[in-house]
């Protein structure tokens, strides 16, 4: 079983970075391969390994589910794990969605003009740094995703040249993952390491800042040779373009309310202990609400323009159906210990938990940072790392930043991905060399400072 499933994953992997030249949608392949994955978890018979695992033990014991035929308590169990997962998966899609709903309804009512009309320089060099200045501050604030969704709607308004904004978008992908990882609300895997008592929220941030910094402005820096003396052509400056950049009542309001409500989601977090989405929900169902209320007086015909239901219309499904294709795939692997049987092989092979970690880094690039952090906070316990210990604080560097060296390596990747229908093999070439480079060099600035 464990082979049928892993080798499904690699073909449907494959499939995915050869998406253009086979001619098949990634979306398609994702959702093929978690459906293959699960298909043959469950038509396995019970004497595979899974069921010699605690997990099934544990709920074949379970009075509720203890009755009936070994192989009917297996499927009952696999039935089990497979609505966990997709909870767990459903929390980072409903996440996404209201991100990015949010962002399309600021944007409908011309909200990021206010940040466009601040950005005057015409050198491609400068807004470099510009956006991944802010990309890697507001992700430490936001998250990582939400920071990548709201800064490719800025520079859609910017960048014509469709090269040069896959470039930008490469960019923001690096800071972005670069500035989540230093705080314990930019990242998921930061935030896990934080809420299972890993890490503290002003160590990490004291620890990982500079390496973190480190591993964004080195790409960046890079980068920037390569279009050194260029300008933007056709450079989008909404003040001379009255056309598009028409007043709509409530701009501003929705500006603040759409950025107040990407704010706050970790603040409600942390004060209502709901996860994120929930929050983010919430801040969508306010801005639902007042958009009504603006417009009530406008005609069907115009008022649609500002409606959260044409905000929905304008996302991108596919690239959501993509991301729970593939965390679905990587699920799969994770209910037959495949992860966890990796790691400790990595223990055991490698011993030097500086090596292991910077090893898990480069493949998170690859699987879900998720499962392989939460496989690592299962292999070390806190009676032999304590809190703030190294292998913790290096662990949500790596895992942080060592997505960005592949375009599916990340939340933030995949929504980029899907927004600016980047080619996986395009980032590969031009941008996952520098990400590796920045990666290498905050892991070496961490090292050595510690």
């Amino acid at each position: 079983m464990e082979i049928a499933i892993i080798s499904v994953f690699i073909i449907g992997y494959l499939a995915i970075t050869l998406e253009h030249p086979i001619n098949v949608n990634k979306t398609a392949s994702a959702l093929l391969t978690a459906v293959l994955c699960w298909t043959i978890l469950m038509v396995s018979t019970p004497l595979d390994s899974i069921v010699k695992g605690a997990d099934f033990t544990v709920f074949a014991a379970d009075s509720a589910h203890g009755s009936g035929t070994l192989a009917e308590m297996y499927h009952h169990f696999i039935n089990h794990v497979l609505t966990e997962k997709l909870g767990d998966i459903s929390q980072i899609l409903f996440f996404l969605l209201g991100a990015m709903t949010i962002v399309e309804l600021v944007d409908a009512h011309h909200g990021f003009r206010f940040i466009n009309e601040r950005i005057t320089t015409k050198s491609v060099v400068s807004l470099m740094w510009i956006i991944g200045i802010v990309s890697f501050f507001l992700s430490a604030i936001l998250d990582n995703l939400t920071t990548s969704i709201v800064m490719i709607s800025i520079i859609r308004k910017l960048v014509h040249d469709k090269e040069m904004r896959l470039t930008f978008a490469g960019l923001i992908v690096i800071a972005a993952n670069a500035g989540g990882a230093w705080t314990p609300i930019g990242d998921v895997t930061t935030t896990m390491l934080w809420i299972g008592g890993q890490i503290t929220a002003t160590n990490i941030i004291t620890k990982l800042f500079v390496p973190s910094l480190v591993s964004a402005f080195i790409p960046l820096a890079l980068l920037s040779f390569r279009y050194r003396g260029q300008v933007l052509v056709n450079q989008t400056n909404l003040l001379h373009q009255p056309t598009v950049q028409q007043h709509v009542k409530g701009d501003l309001l929705i500006l603040i309310l759409g950025v107040g409500a990407l704010v706050s989601v970790p603040i409600f977090k942390t004060i209502t202990h709901l996860p994120p989405y929930i929050g983010m929900l919430g801040g969508l169902s306010i801005l639902w609400i007042v958009t009504e209320r603006i417009h009530r007086k406008l005609d069907s015909a115009m008022k649609q323009h500002y409606t959260v239901t044409h905000a929905l219309s304008k996302i991108d499904v596919s690239s959501v159906l993509f991301f729970l294709g593939i965390l679905m795939a990587v699920a799969s692997l994770e209910t037959i210990d495949i992860l966890n049987q990796f790691a400790q092989t990595l223990e055991t092979t490698f011993g030097d938990q500086r090596i292991i970690i910077t090893i898990i880094g480069l493949l998170s690039s690859v699987v879900d940072n998720v499962p392989l952090v939460a496989a690592n906070m299962g292999m070390y316990s806190l009676d032999l790392f304590p809190p703030d210990s190294l292998i913790w604080e290096y662990l949500a560097y790596c895992a942080g930043t060592g997505g960005s060296i592949l375009i599916i390596g990340s939340a933030a990747g995949v929504a980029v991905m899907g927004m600016e229908k980047i080619d996986f093999i395009w980032y590969l070439k031009n941008i996952s060399l520098w990400a590796l480079i920045g990666y290498l060099a905050g892991a070496a600035t961490y090292l050595i400072l510690v």
